[in-house]
């Protein structure tokens, strides 16, 4: 199942891969700053947030866009 999808700068790349980038760049202190998510700020572990991540999609989409943020070198700095 191969679909193209040109232009879309999430395509490949998995949840999981774009909350480890997140986690190597900022750390989890700064990233529960940054998106104000209690997974991130009590006891935060990659696997309990994917958890919470996929069946919340406010809080995915959130992730999401701080991940566009940083791979497109716009400023992510709060």
């Amino acid at each position: 199942m191969d679909e193209r999808q040109p232009g879309n700068p999430l395509h490949g790349t998995t949840l999981e891969q774009m909350l480890v980038c997140l986690v190597e760049r900022y750390g989890w202190e700064d990233l529960g700053r940054r998106i104000r998510i209690r997974c991130f700020t009590s006891d935060p572990s990659v696997p309990s947030s994917l958890k919470f991540l996929r069946r919340t999609p406010w809080a995915r989409k959130q992730v999401e866009d701080l991940y566009l943020r940083l791979i497109s070198g716009r400023s992510v700095r709060r």
